[in-house]
């Protein structure tokens, strides 16, 4: 294969620093505009704070890990260069403008194609970037590394065609071994039909190699699944040896609603785990976080409303008066709400965590918040891949679609997509038509 000559934009390494060595045999160009844009990041909170600053880290430190310098060109083993080069003087004919950083970058690149004789790829999170290197005549790829295909991901659920035999074997002795279950995955819930209209729902065991009945549960502080992929939803959430699940669907389908019911049921009635954790990331539209006023908490409420419209729900349900209930559980310190920036460095034992909105997640946010959890704690987490605001971030790089692809075949691990709007008739036909 022909070597190539790969420039790196920022974004790139603020949303993975490791991407520096995913290029192989080829020479990796970082400009001297990237090295401003990083020194810029490095005190902003959060991920992009510490993605900037262990990027800057990995470069300081790669002369010790190769030969050369990266002015003239550090390789390392398996013949990746890496070279730092200053941004292009003006040449009087520049096709972009200068006085723009992201232009600076692009331009770097394409002088480079313009004077090299390797072919040179501008590599970009950012589509307006990539549009106009494209523009300019320049090869422009996104960064594909942590990339899923999210068409190809197992959605939890399967309908397999069986003889009447076997399912009324599996309503009789309480399991059944299928035939070609290699090609089903750990925790992966079966769906059996006959021709004589017979079915039967089950869960399949990887160790065992037969399917197991979903576990027998009363309504969940007053709710009830209303669909099978629901069923199955809650099935995961409450069986505690599985310490991960990942809830994909779109607005209305109960991903939050049954995850938080069932933490009301294993903190409150079970004392499976001490606490409810409940966190969401703060990828705002418009304003951050910090510009809202008020203490922490007070700027959180807002964030957190969708969850709080949930539990009153949920209070309601319960049978009881709702204020009650409600402020029986806020006053138990068991409920916490909290922001995904300020998960990092706890450790976080015996608990159930909820991370709503997951889609707006990196791969390696999600990482952080995964290996938070300690000793029996279970992780929950629940986003729409469709509906992302964070401007790195599509349906096949985010963290919820890449945690999935993977975890899928473990036995720690079960995931569920849930297609059907169960919120309300209107916002059933919303989803389907708008």
């Amino acid at each position: 294969m022909a070597r190539k000559t790969f420039v790196l934009d920022t974004n790139v390494l603020l949303h993975d620093p490791q991407a520096i060595f995913k290029f192989q045999d080829n020479l990796l160009i970082i400009p001297m505009s990237v090295l401003e844009e990083l020194d810029t990041m490095k005190r902003v909170p959060g991920e992009l704070g510490k993605n900037s600053r262990e990027t800057v880290r990995i470069l300081d430190n790669l002369k010790e890990r190769g030969e050369g310098t990266l002015n003239t060109g550090v390789v390392l083993d398996g013949g990746l260069e890496i070279r730092i080069v200053p941004d292009s003087k003006p040449q009087g004919h520049d096709p972009l403008p200068l006085d723009i950083k992201d232009n600076r970058i692009i331009l770097t690149a394409w002088y480079l194609a313009q004077n090299g004789k390797q072919p040179v790829i501008y590599v970009s999170k950012d589509i307006a970037s990539r549009v106009k290197a494209e523009s300019i005549g320049l090869q422009a790829e996104d960064y594909e590394n942590l990339k899923v295909d999210m068409a190809s991901l197992s959605r939890g659920l399967k309908k397999i065609d069986a003889d009447k035999r076997d399912i009324d074997l599996f309503y009789k002795d309480g399991h059944v071994a299928l035939a070609n279950t290699h090609t089903l995955q750990a925790n992966e819930y079966c769906l059996l039909t006959s021709p004589e209209n017979s079915s039967a729902i089950g869960k399949y065991n990887h160790q065992l190699q037969q399917l197991d009945p979903l576990l027998k549960a009363p309504p969940l502080w007053g709710i009830k699944p209303k669909n099978i992929e629901q069923r199955c939803a809650i099935d995961l959430l409450l069986r505690d040896e599985i310490k991960l699940v990942a809830l994909v669907g779109q607005a209305g389908t109960g991903k939050t609603l049954l995850a938080l019911a069932a933490g009301l049921r294993k903190v409150f009635d079970e004392s499976v785990y001490t606490r409810i954790l409940v966190s969401r990331p703060v990828v705002p539209l418009g304003r951050d976080i910090g510009y809202l006023p008020g203490t922490k908490e007070e700027k959180l409420f807002n964030w957190m409303q969708p969850i709080y419209d949930n539990l009153e729900f949920l209070c309601d349900s319960s049978g009881t008066e709702p204020s009650e209930t409600l402020k029986w559980v806020m006053e138990s310190k068991k409920l916490e709400m909290e922001a995904v920036t300020y998960i990092r460095g706890r450790s976080l034992p015996k608990m159930f965590i909820i991370v709503d909105e997951a889609q707006n997640l990196t791969p390696h946010e999600v990482k952080t918040v995964i290996s938070r959890a300690g000793e029996g704690t279970k992780v929950i987490l629940a986003g729409d891949p469709s509906q992302i605001d964070n401007p790195y971030l599509d349906k096949d790089s985010n963290g919820l679609s890449y945690t999935i692809s993977r975890f899928q075949n473990q036995k720690i691990f079960g995931h569920m997509f849930l297609d059907k709007t169960e919120r309300s008739e209107l916002a059933a036909v919303a989803a389907d038509l708008m």
